[in-house]
This record gives C-alpha cells, structure tokens and sequence, in this order.
C-alpha cells in the first residue's frame, strides 16, 4: 500500500473540504455587520478554512493520478477521510473552548451524523457554531450515502457488491457504471429532500428560518444536531414534530429505492421487504409503546410522541419530542425505544447501525441452521425477493451483524469500567456505534455526553468512527497482509518510484 498516494488523496480532500467553512464565516461577517456580533466569531472559521486548504496543499504535493488504486489504498483513503476531516473540522469548537477531546467528539460526531453532544452551554455559542454543525452533518450524510452505495460496493468490501445487487433491483438500476453520475443523482434528491423539508417547515409552523435549516439539515443527513438546547421539544410545535418525523422516515429509507420509487417507478416500494419490515416495526413499535404509556387507547398526542421518538432511533436521527428518561414514559416503554435502536434503518440510506436487511438475512440464516439439524443433508438456500442470496454474501452480513454486537458489548464494558452507570453506558454503546445520539441514563435525550471523562469521550468517539464505517473497513486494514505491504512509495527494481 502506497501511503504517498493515500496521503494524496486525502489532501486533495482537505483542499474541498475546507469551502465549507464559508457559509459560516458568512454568517458571522454578517451578524458582525448587521446585528452587532463580536467580529472576533469570523476568526475560527478563516483560521479553519486556511489550515484546512494549507495543509491539504502540503499533502497533495504526493498526489499522482495512478492507472488503478489498491483495495488497500482505497480502504484506507475512506477510513482515513472521516478521522484528517474530523480533526479539521474540529478547530471552530477548539477555538470555542472545547478541550481536545470533547472538541474532536463533536466533529466526529457531527461529521457521522451521530449527533451525540457535548455542549452544555448553548448560549456561549453563536448561529455560526450551530451553522457549522448542521453543515458538518449535511456533508457527512451526502459521504454516508456515496460510500456506501457508490464506493463500496464497486470494490466488493464485505460483500456489499454482491450484497446490495441482491437485496434490492433498485440500487442496481441507479448505481451508474460512472461513479460520477450516480454521485449527481444522489446529491440531487438530497437537496430535494432538504428544500421540501425546508418549505414545509416554514409553511406550517413558527420556527424560526435559521432553525428551519439547521433542523432540516440534521433530519435529512439523520444527524440530530438542533440550535435549540430542548432539540424538538424546544419548539413546542406539534406540526413540526409530524412534519419531521416523516422526513426521518424517508430519510432512513434507501435513497437509489427512493429514486426509483419516486421518478421511475412506484411499485418498487411494495416490492421491497425491506422497505415494508422498516415501516412495519415503525407502526407496531410506535403504537405499543403509545398503548402502554396510555395504559390502553392512545390518543393522538401520546401517537405523535411516540412516533416521533421511534423515528428519530430508527433512522438514527437523534432528535427529541420529549424526554423519555422520565415519567410518564415506563420501562415498559422504553424497551419499544431499545428496538427501534437496534432495528436501524434501511441499507443506502444514512442512518447507521447493522441495517434491517442484514437482520432479515441473519434471522433467515438463524432459521436455516435449526432445520439443517433436522435435515442435515438439506438444499436450503435462502431467497431475498424471490432469489437465492449467495453464501459468501450471507457469511458477510452475519459476521457484520456480530461484530456490531459484540462491539456494543465491549464499548459498553469499557464506559462501564471507566466509571459510567451500566445503563448509561451500554446505551451511550449503542447509540454511539449505530450513529444514534441519545439513549438513556445520563446520555438521555435532554442531557448530554459531558458526563464522559477523557478516556470515555475518546473510546465514543471511536466507535462513532467504527460503527460509521461498519467496522471491516477499518479491520480489513489491520490485517496482516495490508501490514507487512506498508511503503511510503514503491519502487522498481532500477529505484525509480512506481505508481
């Protein structure tokens, strides 16, 4: 692997990435100018955005145009991309106060659309800082997306290949042999999806415009990010709560299903299961947990609570109607939450997580191994929309599934062994491994993730990163093979550098 090139490319990232920090540099010239705002805001952002393109110039000095990248190289371009852009992202909230550790947690988490939190004080920030963070969402949800349903899949990692070309005729229809095309027609439904929400918001409740983008920003990326400290529940508005629980659902639908469904062909959407396993357990994990907190027949309030809050874990999202750490929600309540958590949305969409169509192949495999002890001689293919799904593709979910699984639990040990209740700990796991946000215990919907030390906040962040990339992107890098292949360059045998 040719660390010259990776270094390269990821400069050449940084070049890009640095333009983002204009719009909230703009913002704070124009608070400055118009609203008496200390000029002083701009300076993290021009310090930003100056370090970001600075150094991304010194490390595209290594950039060539090879005639083809190692899956090495590639893999480890993504995997390095999220932690370079990560800590450059990270200066505005630095340059706030924010230690180093917190400060990277907050990146991180913004740019994995995670949404967990650190801020305790959100009137020691200005709209530029709030900006800054729904923007670090928006662009890492677009990532999310191109990732993994451009990137991956052409290189064939973990099976996505065979994996996404199976569970869905969609993806196989809007994924085009140029990877530029399908980047545009993802990008293009991303701020449809952004402006509609946008335009509903502002047309049936009273939010203010500024919070109008941010919150669309973070429910279309499913990041969770809110200007307001309550999130939702600030807001008081039972429109916008219905208004973005839909744009939660959609958005943790998969986009290429979307695009066909919506511009080529309707049907697909009752063809996908799942699609219909993903809006299913959103009915029947909404309305049972509304009938418990009603102690019979809801009402159309305790509906819209529930809904809310189960949409927001399904899609990763992360926003906040109302605090379910408290009363009247039960525990008997909560653990509808818990499988919303563990539920996920669908796969090409932005949501984290294992997927539900990794858990729907899981539990066909499960199911298979019981019969094969009947009928150990058995032909017992397992068949996804009427076809067989081939071993090396299910071998690849299953072990996906249990490494999520088994990374919850040893996440959730490490918080708990640095000091972190159980329930805080195992759910802040979850949440921070599936990209979710809140979960329960000291890491509710209304509180925060300060409670962590710097031992903590570090290990979150690393799942954060972890879960983000679904884990075999980063193993797969440290492995042996890729270890013992590791060169600054290559060179011939005559000593001339070779691409």
């Amino acid at each position: 692997m040719r660390l010259s090139l990776v270094a390269g490319v990821l400069g050449r990232l940084l070049q890009v990435f640095s333009l983002a920090f204009a719009p909230p540099l703009a913002l704070a010239a124009w608070d400055a100018a118009r609203h008496g705002a200390p000029w002083a805001a701009l300076l993290p952002y021009a310090a930003g955005g100056a370090l970001t393109f600075g150094f991304g110039l010194l490390a595209a000095r290594w950039f060539h145009k090879a005639p083809s990248l190692l899956r090495g190289e590639a893999l480890a371009i993504v995997a390095g991309s999220w932690i370079v852009v990560g800590h450059f992202a990270a200066i505005p909230f630095w340059w706030g106060g924010l230690d180093y550790f917190d400060g990277l947690f907050e990146s991180v988490s913004g740019i994995t659309t995670t949404g967990a939190s650190v801020l305790t004080d959100f009137a020691a920030w200005d709209r530029s800082a709030f900006l800054w963070r729904a923007l670090l969402h928006w662009i890492g949800g677009f990532g999310v997306i191109a990732l993994f349903i451009v990137i991956l899949p052409q290189m064939g990692v973990a099976g996505r290949q065979i994996f996404f070309a199976e569970s869905s005729t969609a993806t196989a229809d809007v994924i085009s042999p140029r990877l530029r095309s399908t980047a545009w027609r993802i990008l293009w439904l991303y701020l449809v999806l952004t402006l509609a929400e946008i335009l509903a918001l502002v047309g049936f409740t009273a939010m203010p415009l500024f919070d109008v983008v941010c919150n669309s920003m973070a429910t279309i990326s499913t990041g969770g990010f809110s200007p307001h400290p309550l999130s939702i529940a600030g807001y008081q508005s039972p429109n916008a709560e219905w208004i973005i629980t839909f744009f939660m659902l959609v958005s943790g639908i998969s986009f290429p299903l979307l695009w066909i469904g919506i511009f080529r062909r309707p049907r697909e959407f009752l063809r996908d299961g799942e699609l219909g396993l993903y809006l299913a357990g959103f009915a029947v994990l909404s309305l049972g947990a509304a009938a418990i907190l009603a102690d019979g027949l809801p009402g159309m309030d305790t509906v819209r609570t529930t809904a809310f809050s189960v949409a927001s874990l399904m899609s990763s999202a992360g926003f906040a109607s109302q605090d379910w750490a408290v009363a009247p929600w039960t525990d008997g309540a909560r653990i509808f939450l818990l499988a919303a958590l563990l539920l996920c949305a669908c796969a090409g969409s932005t949501g984290g997580g294992p997927k539900v169509i990794r858990w729907i192949l899981t539990f066909k495999f499960m199911h298979r191994e019981l019969i094969r002890v009947l009928h150990p001689r058995g032909v017992l293919p397992i068949r996804h929309r009427s076809r067989p799904v081939p071993e090396e593709a299910l071998r690849a979910i299953v072990a996906v599934v249990a490494v999520f699984c088994f990374s919850y639990l040893v996440l959730g040990t490490v918080l708990t062994v640095l000091g972190t209740d159980m329930v805080s700990a195992f759910s802040a796991s979850v949440s921070c491994i599936n990209n979710a946000g809140p979960g329960f215990g000291a890491a509710g919907p209304m509180l925060n993730y300060s409670f962590l030390n710097e031992a903590g906040t570090l290990a979150c962040t690393l799942g954060m990163w972890l879960g983000r990339l679904e884990f075999v992107t980063v193993l797969v890098l440290l492995h042996p093979d890729v270890l013992r292949k590791l060169r600054w360059r290559h060179q011939s045998a005559a000593g001339h550098d070779e691409p």
